[in-house]
């Protein structure tokens, strides 16, 4: 009891938060796997097999896209909440990846808690994606340079209330049989060329039903006695990041769910009094996959030595990322959604070669400054970008376990980004490896 007679109810547990502050890909599964290390329970909060972590441990290269990356500490509970939409055939045929990559998947099943409030994704969602692309292609001669993964379809049948959760197919399954062909029929009427299998995927559903079973549990129960119980460390790894949020993000150039901090709450059920430091990934310049404004992007030899160096290509589609200067602009708003507690940031080694090395300051329209980021991407796509042009350190620093061990201008570059963002940067990643995090506090 409080001293003002109402009941002290100061959370027992908070969770940590680990989002993407640009365009995604900015290394989050780096981070990921260095907080998880100590974490007792790792939870995926929102998006689909759409988003990629790359991990690498003891040489070996894990790819996740609906597991969290948490899942290779054996002593970590992993967690798909509710706000994550799920492929079941994904899910298996990822974890039956991985497990053929090294030792660190074993055992998995025992480890991995889901959600019975997640939505499904379903084969014909997937084939929708595709038909859709092609329409908004053929209509207006640009596609959202979706992963054709069935994220869109799958939240829009979330969001039509037509959609089915993981509590439907593990309970009766002739109800849901029911419910499942009167969803295939809908999107049959709405894209009379799609290709159905309604009866050899009810088949298959029924197959991983029964390997589901054991994984499903109350998500909200099971997140309440985590942060109300015993001393617990647990971490939320975001999916894509800042600027693909539905709300937030460039739109229509976006994903189909929350990806910033507000997520996090209701993709899981955590009240936002228990949720503790949130950690923004930056890389240490900006890149984007697919179409989209993309202010800072350098389509010249600096882009292609951005993405060859950084071999940026996407892990889920295999794209070429585009590529360009650090866009302080962006992240500066990132955290003005996220109120990020400190920075990784990450890839600082692609910049060793740079004699010089720009960085977006801010933004201005017809010569008229903007006070803040456009909603509006007719605008974004005009605006001039004010450069600050710092000296590059010409060196490798892939070597650097410390911070004094970085050279004199990386360590400009890294304080420049702390005040210009007024959030302190806690790790600097050098390399490809949890090793090469440098931690600065």
């Amino acid at each position: 009891m409080a001293s003002d007679g109402t009941m002290a109810n100061e959370p027992q547990n908070k969770v940590t938060v680990v989002l993407g502050a640009q365009w995604g890909d900015e290394g989050k599964g780096k981070v990921v796997d260095l907080l998880a290390l100590d974490a007792d329970i790792v939870c995926r909060c929102q998006g689909g097999n759409n988003a990629g972590h790359t991990v690498v441990v003891d040489s070996v290269e894990y790819d996740f896209h609906l597991l969290p990356s948490g899942v290779l500490n054996k002593n970590a509970v992993s967690f798909i909440g509710n706000g994550v939409v799920i492929h079941l055939p994904g899910l298996f045929e990822e974890a039956q990846k991985n497990l053929q990559k090294g030792k660190g998947l074993q055992g998995w099943e025992t480890r991995l808690k889901i959600s019975d409030r997640a939505h499904l994704v379903f084969n014909f969602h997937q084939a929708v994606d595709g038909i859709q692309e092609q329409q908004r292609q053929q209509q207006e001669g640009k596609n959202l340079g979706t992963t054709k993964k069935g994220i869109g379809p799958a939240y829009s049948s979330k969001a039509a209330r037509n959609g089915l959760r993981v509590c439907d197919l593990v309970s009766d399954f002739k109800v849901f049989e029911g419910k499942f062909r009167m969803l295939a029929e809908h999107f049959l009427t709405m894209y009379p060329n799609l290709k159905l299998d309604v009866d050899g995927e009810l088949e298959q559903l029924k197959g991983y039903a029964e390997r589901l079973r054991p994984l499903v549990t109350d998500g909200v129960y099971f997140m309440h006695k985590a942060l109300n119980g015993p001393n617990k460390k647990i971490l939320v790894e975001g999916a894509n990041a800042a600027l693909l949020d539905i709300d937030f993000g460039t739109y229509p150039f976006v994903t189909s769910s929350n990806c910033t901090v507000g997520g996090v709450c209701t993709g899981l059920g955590v009240p936002p009094s228990y949720v503790g430091r949130v950690y923004g990934v930056v890389k240490a310049y900006t890149t984007r996959v697919g179409v989209g404004a993309f202010p800072t992007e350098q389509d010249d030899e600096t882009g292609e030595l951005l993405q060859c160096r950084g071999r940026e290509v996407g892990v889920t589609t295999g794209r070429k990322r585009r590529c360009g200067w650090l866009d302080l602009i962006l992240v500066r708003y990132a955290h003005m959604v996220n109120g990020f507690s400190a920075i990784a940031l990450t890839k600082l080694d692609i910049l060793d070669t740079l004699s010089d090395i720009k960085v977006g300051v801010a933004y201005s329209v017809d010569g008229k400054p903007l006070p803040s980021f456009p909603a509006n991407m007719d605008v974004l796509t005009r605006v001039s970008v004010e450069y600050e042009t710092l000296p590059g350190w010409c060196c490798s620093t892939e070597s650097a376990r410390r911070f004094e061990e970085l050279p004199p201008r990386a360590q400009q570059y890294i304080r420049f980004i702390e005040n210009f963002l007024q959030v302190p940067v806690k790790w600097v990643g050098v390399g490809k490896s949890r090793e090469s995090m440098i931690k600065l506090f």
